[in-house]
């Protein structure tokens, strides 16, 4: 059974810093491009960044940009998001997530994976 657990979200004051962190088992997912989304109350899920399984290739949502990074680390199985200087509006559960096809370039949309763990509430206080 293939599982993905997030962990590492809480409440953070704005300005602070969280790392997710999301691990892989019951496959490997060294060969795959790994991604991260984020859903608000009463909002569609939205694409925060991915990383292609070679770790080279990064892309990140605008609102994301300077202030994330994404990162893996494929002996673990495991993909990281450390995010700085939070935001009220980046409250939200937090989704890893793990496209099935071997070597496919790193999609921002929610249709290029198939794989997808619970969440991790992230909530930022003001």
């Amino acid at each position: 059974q293939v599982q993905l657990v997030e962990s590492g979200g809480g409440l953070v004051q704005a300005g602070g810093s969280l790392r997710l962190s999301c691990a892989a088992s019951g496959r490997t997912f060294r060969s795959n491009a790994l991604a991260w989304f984020r859903q608000a109350p009463g909002k569609e899920r939205e694409f925060v960044a991915t990383i292609s399984w070679s770790g080279t290739t990064k892309y990140y949502a605008d609102s994301m940009k300077g202030r994330s990074t994404i990162s893996r680390d494929n002996a673990k199985n495991t993909v990281y998001l450390q995010m700085n200087s939070l935001r009220p509006e980046d409250t939200a559960v937090y989704y890893c997530a793990a496209d099935g096809r071997p070597y496919y370039s790193p999609g921002q949309s929610a249709q290029d994976y198939g794989y997808w763990g619970q969440g991790t509430q992230v909530t930022v206080s003001s």
